[in-house]
């Protein structure tokens, strides 16, 4: 049968997936395709895979389906395949329901003409390949994916995670101590590829485990000393099923994260405590800079999970002290050491911009409101020579820092909200890239100057705070971090519910 004749067909009967009353070769992809919606971190159940495969199967044994019956488990197939296309393309969940407040994305995928296109054109696959978020970290996750179901599954390897490691000697272990949880331990660094195969179990700690120790630690966002402490124990008795359902959890924000929104992305991922630069030419994704970044600390001081753009730099800037750091941290410190006042460079300002000296009175003014204090521009200045600035409500920026010595911990939110980033002449480079007066040698002439600047930027940078617990390295190793301000438990919570939802019928 022609295409043509297909169209005309569906057209008439108003089924997209039965021929002459049977289910056609795209109703059988499509159960397929929903029974495999694990692969992408998808549940199958809300999608009701195994009733649709287990009916489409008997419509096709069974010519005898009432009209009503193949009616009936049309529409259901087509709004199940919709369905699976939305969540896989745009997400489950509305990240604002999670408090990551990303800008709305344009709504250019339709998942019912898509579905609908495909099906009649009979390219099912390509309708999947094209709802599929395109980014190469996507398909990297996908395969970790993989990977650690075959380990959750593994009948040999699961009972090595049923118990918890024994207690640590002196509540930690270095090289030389007896440890009876030893051999369990070389099992499950084995198992997790971070210590060959066959290594000699023995009841001390020797230096080719803690090799092992330390490759885990790396991976797990801890610092590698080989010693295990309370942190490192702690990661290693999380399951595989357990990091299963954290790669899902990932997959399912590079789904509504909005990294190629723009030619220039700076990504801030917060886990992780690292800054990206990327540029961005259609698919294709081109690192430009990597460093360190310190975030803000949980829980009080958290760095807001959201994307905004960065409109200009300011070098030798002022640092306007936000009302909750000089009410709560700063004049009560002022109060009791007036003399830092001068030293540590700061100075009152009016609400009409006067200018003045130490007092307490003023320190009264700021606690009503009515003055606020500002550093000037200097070595001691908390914004350090450089300031990206991306206006939004909560006064985040990038910037660097009087205490570069603070980027040397593996744990790194340490700040009130705002990102400290390590390498702020590579970072100035990348965002004056299409600014080719602004060479590094005037970059840092700027930053040294002493007196505050302001560059507009000619075309903003777009800047993603993003929050994604698991990486691929590029030698393939899979990167988990600590869930340091709960958003993975309250992603988790809220997908639960998509599924409660699904299997009400809702």
């Amino acid at each position: 049968m022609t295409l043509a004749l297909c169209a005309t067909v569906f057209a008439a009967d108003g089924r997209l997936w039965f021929d002459q009353g049977r289910p056609t070769e795209q109703a059988r992809q499509a159960v397929g395709i929903l029974a495999h919606a694990a692969d992408d971190g998808l549940d199958p159940a809300n999608y009701d895979a195994g009733r649709l495969g287990r009916d489409v199967a008997a419509a096709d044994r069974d010519p005898g389906w009432t009209d009503e019956a193949r009616s009936r488990l049309d529409k259901d197939l087509a709004a199940a395949m919709r369905r699976y296309l939305s969540d896989l393309h745009f997400g489950q969940v509305d990240p604002r329901l999670i408090s990551e407040n990303y800008s709305p994305t344009a709504k250019t995928f339709d998942a019912a003409k898509v579905l609908e296109d495909a099906v009649r054109g009979k390219r099912l696959i390509e309708a999947v390949a094209k709802a599929t978020p395109p980014f190469p970290f996507y398909a990297e996750l996908r395969q970790a994916l993989a990977q650690y179901r075959r380990l959750a599954t593994d009948t040999a390897q699961t009972p090595l995670w049923k118990t918890k490691l024994p207690p640590l000697p002196d509540k930690k272990l270095e090289l030389g101590q007896m440890y009876e949880g030893l051999p369990m331990l070389i099992q499950r660094l084995e198992a997790l590829g971070d210590l060959p195969r066959d290594s000699f179990i023995s009841t001390q700690y020797s230096g080719d485990v803690a090799k092992g120790v330390m490759a885990f630690q790396e991976r797990h966002g801890l610092e590698p000393d080989g010693v295990i402490g309370r942190q490192t124990l702690a990661a290693l008795d999380v399951s595989p099923a357990a990091r299963v359902r954290q790669i899902e959890l990932t997959m399912e924000r590079l789904r509504w994260t909005p990294l190629l929104k723009a030619p220039r992305v700076i990504v801030v991922n917060v886990p992780e405590n690292y800054l990206e630069a990327y540029e961005v030419k259609g698919d294709e994704i081109e690192l430009k800079t990597r460093m360190r970044v310190i975030t803000g600390t949980a829980p009080d001081n958290r760095t807001p999970i959201f994307d905004l753009e960065m409109t200009a730099i300011e070098f030798s800037p002022y640092w306007n002290v936000p009302y909750s750091i000089a009410s709560k941290e700063l004049v009560p410190e002022l109060r009791a050491y007036p003399n830092r006042f001068d030293r540590q460079g700061f100075e009152f300002v009016s609400g009409n911009g006067v200018i003045s000296q130490f007092s307490y009175a003023s320190l009264d003014a700021v606690m009503r409101g009515e003055m606020r204090i500002r550093q000037r521009s200097g070595p001691k200045n908390a914004m350090g020579p450089i300031k990206f600035v991306m206006p939004n409500k909560d006064s985040i920026y990038l910037h660097y820092t009087a205490s570069p010595r603070l980027f040397e911990r593996y744990r790194r939110d340490l700040s009130h909200g705002c990102v400290r980033v390590e390498q702020p002449v590579e970072l100035a480079k990348f965002v004056l890239s299409n600014h080719p007066e602004w060479d590094e040698a005037r970059i840092m002439a700027a930053m040294d100057s002493g007196e505050a600047y302001t560059l507009s930027l000619r075309e903003p940078v777009r800047v993603v705070i993003a929050y994604k617990t698991v990486k691929i390295r590029d030698d393939g190793q899979i990167l988990f971090f600590a869930d340091v301000y709960g958003q993975d438990r309250l992603l988790d919570r809220a997908l639960r519910g998509v599924k409660d939802t699904a299997n009400r019928g809702i």
